[in-house]
C-alpha cells in the first residue's frame, strides 16, 4: 500500500455529491404534501409537525388525541419495477399500504417518512421513487416529512433496491375503532381494489416469469389484452379521502363497527382481526366482481381457491363493517366518493372467522 496515496468515500463506493444533488432534486416534493400542520425546517435533522393547529380558517384540534404508527414496505413487488425501470408507482404503493392500516383505527394520517436503500446513488432515480411516495401522501393528505437514502454498494447487488415506509396518524379517543362493536346482523360491505395492490408477488412472479416463462411485455387474451408488467405494476387503491369522509359525517353515531385493510392473508386471514371470539363474518363469494389476473393466476398455477383467498385480496381492497340501519348510507357515501362498494356478507353468531359462500 502505498501511503501517500489518499482513499476517498466516493472511490469507497459512496457518493457524497450524489446524496447533495438527491437532496436538491426532491425538496419539492416533499414540500408538494406540506399541510398548515408542517413547520418548514430547512436543513434540519428532523421533520416538524403540530399535532393541532389554531388558524382562524383551518382551526382542527383534537380533545383526547391517541397517535396510531405503522410501518411496512411494498415486497417483491419492487422486482416488477425494477425490471420496467419505473420507480415511481411503487411509491404509492408504499404509502398505501401504511396508510390503509391506520385507516382500519380510524385514524387520519397526519405524516410519512421513507428509508430507501440502495448499491448505487442515483439522483434522477431516488427523485422518481419520492415523487410517487410523494404523490401517495397527496392521495392520502399525509405530509412527507423527511426520510433516509442509504447507498450501501457492500449489501445490495449492482441495481439492487428496498424501501420502506413509516407513518403517524392520529384519532379521537373516544372514536377509535377496534371491532369490539361488531355484532350478528352487521353489514359487511366490500371496496374493490386496483387488482394485486402489494400481497403475493412471490407467488405470482413464480407463475408468471419461472413457471410460464412469460415477458412483463406480453398481451394475452386472459387479461383482456393489456400488458402483463403493466397490470402487476397498478398502485395499491388508497382509501383514506373516502373513509374517513363518511366517518366524519358521523361525528357522535358510531355506524362502522369495524374495518380491515386486505393485505396478505386475504379476506379471510385479515377479517378475523376485527371480529369478536363469538361471530363469524359469512361473505358472498359472487357479489362482486373479481378482476381477471386472479382467475389468471389461478388458472395458470393452477392454484386452490382456498389458497387464492388465503394469498389474495380477490378485486376487496378494504372492508367496513357496518350497523345494518346504516348500511345503505354508508355505501352511498363511498360510492359518491369515488369507491365501488359491494355488500359482499353479513356478520352471523359464530367463532371469529370467515366464512365463504
Amino acid at each position: 500500500m502505498n501511503p501517500s496515496k489518499k482513499i476517498t468515500y466516493q472511490e469507497a463506493g459512496v457518493s457524497i455529491d450524489a446524496n447533495d444533488e438527491m437532496v436538491r432534486r426532491i425538496s419539492r416534493s416533499l414540500a408538494s404534501t406540506f399541510g398548515p400542520r408542517v413547520i418548514p425546517l430547512e436543513n434540519g435533522f428532523a421533520g416538524l409537525v403540530r399535532l393541532d393547529y389554531d388558524e382562524k380558517l383551518f382551526k382542527k384540534n383534537y380533545k383526547n388525541p391517541v397517535l396510531v404508527a405503522c410501518t411496512d414496505g411494498v415486497g417483491t413487488k419492487i422486482l416488477i419495477a425494477r425490471q420496467m425501470n419505473r420507480m415511481d408507482s411503487i411509491g404509492i404503493d408504499l404509502v398505501a399500504m401504511n396508510v390503509n392500516d391506520m385507516l382500519v383505527q380510524g385514524a387520519e394520517p397526519l405524516f410519512f417518512l421513507d428509508y430507501l436503500a440502495v448499491h448505487k446513488l442515483i439522483p434522477e432515480q431516488i427523485a422518481e421513487m419520492v415523487e410517487g411516495i410523494a404523490a401517495g401522501c397527496r392521495m392520502a393528505d399525509c405530509a412527507l416529512i423527511g426520510g433516509e437514502t442509504a447507498e450501501m454498494p457492500d449489501l445490495y447487488a449492482e441495481d439492487e433496491c428496498d424501501m420502506a415506509g413509516f407513518a403517524v396518524g392520529v384519532v379521537e379517543r373516544n372514536r377509535i375503532i377496534t371491532g369490539r362493536n361488531v355484532a350478528p346482523g352487521d353489514v359487511v360491505l366490500g371496496l374493490a381494489s386496483t387488482g394485486l395492490h402489494s400481497n403475493g408477488y412471490t407467488l405470482v412472479r413464480h407463475i408468471c416469469f419461472k413457471q410460464e416463462k412469460l415477458q412483463l411485455e406480453d398481451r394475452l387474451d386472459e387479461l383482456d389484452g393489456a400488458p402483463l408488467g403493466q397490470i402487476l405494476l397498478t398502485p395499491t387503491r388508497i382509501y383514506v379521502r373516502s373513509v374517513i369522509s363518511v366517518l366524519s359525517s358521523y361525528k357522535t353515531k358510531k355506524v362502522i363497527h369495524g374495518m380491515a385493510h386486505i393485505t396478505g392473508g386475504g379476506l379471510v386471514g385479515n377479517i378475523p382481526r376485527v371480529l369478536p371470539p363469538s361471530c363469524n363474518a359469512v361473505l358472498k363469494k359472487k357479489s362482486w366482481p373479481i378482476p381477471p389476473i386472479f382467475h389468471f393466476l389461478q388458472k395458470r398455477g393452477p392454484v386452490e381457491e382456498q389458497e387464492m383467498y388465503r394469498v389474495f385480496n380477490m378485486g376487496i381492497g378494504y372492508v367496513l363493517i357496518v350497523a345494518p340501519d346504516f348500511a345503505d348510507a354508508v355505501k352511498t357515501k363511498l360510492e359518491k366518493a369515488g369507491e365501488e362498494v359491494y355488500k359482499i356478507g353479513m356478520i352471523t353468531p359464530g367463532t371469529g372467522k370467515v366464512v365463504l359462500k
